[in-house]
């Protein structure tokens, strides 16, 4: 077989191309995309390297190049260590971030040709531009246009991702992603099985996962699922699998709010791991309340149903069912996601300590970490070499909170051993997180944990440890993409409501003038006082019949409001068109930034500020509101 070689030189010039390798025209180090068979020979400063298919000489201008931007990195900038860090205007720690060193500008041709003189407002205007035209050609994302995309991410609370010295990820729903229907979906026959066996009638009863989402909570005591807002006020409920009306809903808890703390009662569906068991439990309130429960289980009320469903659910993973018809074909459960070792690499070469902390064995953790990462990772990496410390069986939400003997895995068998001293690159199963801080020499907010659980990943690590901390939630991207296919429905409801406002506003006027008017007293003004009294009843009359069509239309779109992600229970953020979820307000108290998956990274790099939104308050919101009023569409998202 013959081939035509073509042959040409690049010789560089400029000292950025050798800083930015890969994203001014060069190459990126394990990072090349050869299309062979052609032949590059590359003019480094000072060396002239031969890029050839020999893979010796491939390495060894991956090398030199290497060296060379290196030098160039150490000569031109200093980076802030952690002895020498100060705390920025926005109380965040300024460790690594680069500081120039003017005296070796001349040496690289680079002499100051931006004019710092001018006015930084001027200049900073002029930069942005400048920028946003740049990262437009390179065809990379800009911060804000990420932000405001369904791959985006959010903060909740100012984080400077410079300053992290270490992440540490959950791999279950993290850095591994399961078909939620396949998953969850033999979650639920397994435990179905084991209810069976103990007695239940589960004969024709199937999966449904819409009929519930992440964030509801389950009440024990009524068996109802329900969703509160921020406050903890129900806003939807279900018993069994029928909603409840709005009636309903506050007869039952017009009184009572949600309190998490109150363990023995409610059970909030933290990840989506929680499915299944919701799934289970709904179904199952509707055959004990229509009697099909045998006697012979003995008198059982809804908390003992739930006890019941919740241990079915765990025979299926303590049994090792599930997980071995998971590992057999991991193909079937596990979503490909290409760009998630690389977004972990990145973080990696930027000097961040990788760790994996699982509540999952070694061998089914072996076995997912290398089907979603291996075949992804260039020059024959494995996942293993990702990752400065592993650790299985970690026993969250216990990890964060107290002290476990550590053991080194030491074959591949799973074979372990006591360990007393933590070594880079090892595998460990158990230990804590005091065992983490302590072998790394870092602790705190040096920290970021990135997870999925809201209580076991997120919650506790900041709580107990204040590690600075990121929430993945996968359906973050169906919420977007719903939010923005009912834009104009919202716009319109909004603008709906302020008009009824406004209309209501007047008769409330008219209302109070009357009341005044028969009680003897003038009213409000002189123009109100004067008013005949067949003028005043009849726009009370015509205004009062306009807004009750107003809420005849407001109340159909209110309840369909949100319908495009969940029919039953709407967004997964909001509850009600105002107000965040209960969600949501964990999100906000606990996760510092969230996201729908790790591999978002890789449009924000590991050097990223990450800086909190502006929150509305209450004074303020009409500022933004006011608009729909006169018909102008409001951007809700």
């Amino acid at each position: 077989m013959s081939h035509s070689w073509h042959c040409y030189v690049n010789v560089i010039t400029n000292p950025i191309d050798l800083l930015f390798p890969g994203i001014f025209g060069g190459f990126t180090p394990g990072r090349m995309q050869v299309q062979a068979p052609v032949f590059k020979l590359v003019t480094l400063v000072p060396s002239l390297v031969a890029i050839c298919p020999n893979s010796r000489s491939r390495s060894r201008w991956f090398f030199c190049r290497a060296m060379e931007a290196k030098r160039l990195v150490e000569d031109v900038f200093s980076e802030t260590l952690s002895s020498k860090s100060e705390v920025d205007y926005l109380g965040e720690s300024t460790k690594g971030d680069l500081n120039l060193n003017k005296e070796h500008l001349e040496e690289f041709g680079l002499h100051g040709a931006v004019n710092l003189e001018d006015p930084i407002e001027e200049r900073a205007k002029i930069e942005a531009k400048e920028a946003e035209n740049l990262l437009s050609e390179l065809g990379v994302l800009d911060p804000l246009s990420a932000r405001q995309s369904a791959h985006g991410i959010f903060c909740s609370r100012t984080l400077n991702l410079r300053s992290i010295s270490a992440i540490g990820y959950d791999m279950d729903y993290t850095l591994v992603h399961y078909n939620v229907m396949a998953w969850e979906g033999r979650a639920y026959d397994h435990g179905m099985e084991n209810l069976k066996s103990m007695g239940f009638p589960v004969d024709g009863l199937k999966f449904d996962p819409n009929l519930v989402i992440r964030g509801l909570v389950i009440d024990k005591e009524r068996g109802n699922l329900v969703k509160a807002d921020r406050f903890g006020y129900v806003k939807r409920a279900m018993h069994g699998t029928k909603m409840l009306s709005t009636r309903a809903v506050s007869e039952s808890y017009g009184r009572e709010l949600v309190d998490l703390r109150k363990e023995s009662r409610w059970e909030f569906l933290n990840t989506l791991f929680s499915v299944s068991e919701a799934v289970m439990y709904m179904q199952l309130v509707d055959r004990l309340d229509q009697g099909d429960v045998p006697v012979e289980l003995g008198p059982l009320d809804y908390y003992g149903l739930y006890k019941a469903v919740s241990r079915a659910l765990f025979r299926a993973h303590v049994e090792g069912q599930l997980k071995s018809e998971i590992m057999a074909e991991p193909e079937r459960f596990v979503e490909p996601e290409p760009e998630l070792p690389l977004a972990l690499l990145d973080q990696k070469e930027a000097g961040k300590k990788l760790l994996l902390i699982t509540n999952s064995d070694y061998h089914y953790t072996n076995k997912m970490m290398h089907h979603a990462f291996n075949r992804f990772l260039p020059n024959n990496m494995g996942w293993r070499d990702l990752f400065d410390m592993v650790i299985v069986s970690a026993r969250k939400p216990e990890f964060f909170q107290m002290s476990h003997p550590l053991y080194e895995v030491v074959t591949g068998d799973g074979l372990m051993r006591p360990c007393f001293k933590v070594h880079s690159g090892g595998l460990y199963s158990g230990g804590s997180a005091q065992i983490v801080e302590k072998s790394l020499g870092i602790h705190g907010d040096e920290i970021l944990y990135v997870g999925d659980h809201i209580f076991t990943d997120v919650s506790q690590s900041k709580v107990h440890l204040r590690w600075r901390t990121a929430l993945i939630i996968r359906e973050l991207e169906d919420e977007f993409n719903a939010l923005t296919c009912s834009r104009d429905h919202r716009a319109t409801l909004i603008q709906l409501m302020h008009q009824k406002e406004v209309v209501g506003g007047l008769f409330n006027q008219l209302r109070l003038a009357f009341q005044r008017r028969t009680e003897g007293h003038p009213a409000q003004t002189l123009a109100a006082t004067k008013m005949a009294d067949s003028e005043l009843t009849e726009s009370m009359q015509k205004l009062l019949m306009v807004m009750q069509r107003l809420d005849q239309k407001i109340a159909p779109m209110l309840e369909a409001d949100g319908e495009h992600f969940n029919k039953r229970w709407g967004y997964l953020s909001r509850a009600g068109l105002w107000d965040k979820s209960h969600l949501t307000r964990q999100i906000e108290k606990y996760a510092d930034i969230y996201t729908s998956r790790v591999s978002n990274f890789l449009h924000y790099t590991p050097f990223m500020y990450f800086c909190s939104q502006e929150q509305t308050l209450a004074h303020d919101s009409y500022n933004y509101a006011s608009p729909a009023v006169k018909g102008t569409a409001v951007n809700d998202l």
